[in-house]
């Protein structure tokens, strides 16, 4: 792999798992995780804060494995259920924009699954004979 590419693909799963990262940390921080549970609870979903619990810590935890290039496609995968989902039960439900014509739509879901899985191609293990 060249130069170029490290750097280019080095780049993206950095900038990812920061944004990832700081989405995860933030709800952390600013008590958004027990409203995010009981969010769910009320969409029918059983044990609404431990869900809740458990995506923040993956969306934290799963960051640090980005950032030391470990499980890489592995954690990508996660992120791309976790968002996918998140999609199905909001986000496609309120329209595709997050800003401007619309609010909280699918748009920013999307492009972060759409970059998740590129980077999870990218480095999917391979068998060499």
């Amino acid at each position: 792999m060249s130069l170029q590419q490290i750097f280019g693909w080095g780049t993206l799963r950095l900038a990812v798992a920061g944004i990832i990262g700081a989405h995860g940390w933030h709800r952390a921080l600013t008590g958004g995780v027990e409203p995010f549970g009981q969010w769910l609870d009320n969409q029918g979903w059983p044990m609404g804060v431990l869900i809740a619990v458990a995506i923040t810590a993956f969306e934290i935890i799963g960051t640090l494995f980005l950032a030391l290039n470990r499980y890489v496609t592995l954690v990508c995968l996660g992120y791309v259920g976790i968002y996918a989902t998140g999609i199905a039960i909001l986000h496609a439900k309120v329209g595709w924009f997050v800003v401007g014509p619309g609010r909280n739509g699918a748009e920013f879901s999307a492009l972060l699954i759409l970059v998740l899985l590129s980077v999870a191609v990218h480095h999917w293990p391979s068998r060499r004979a």
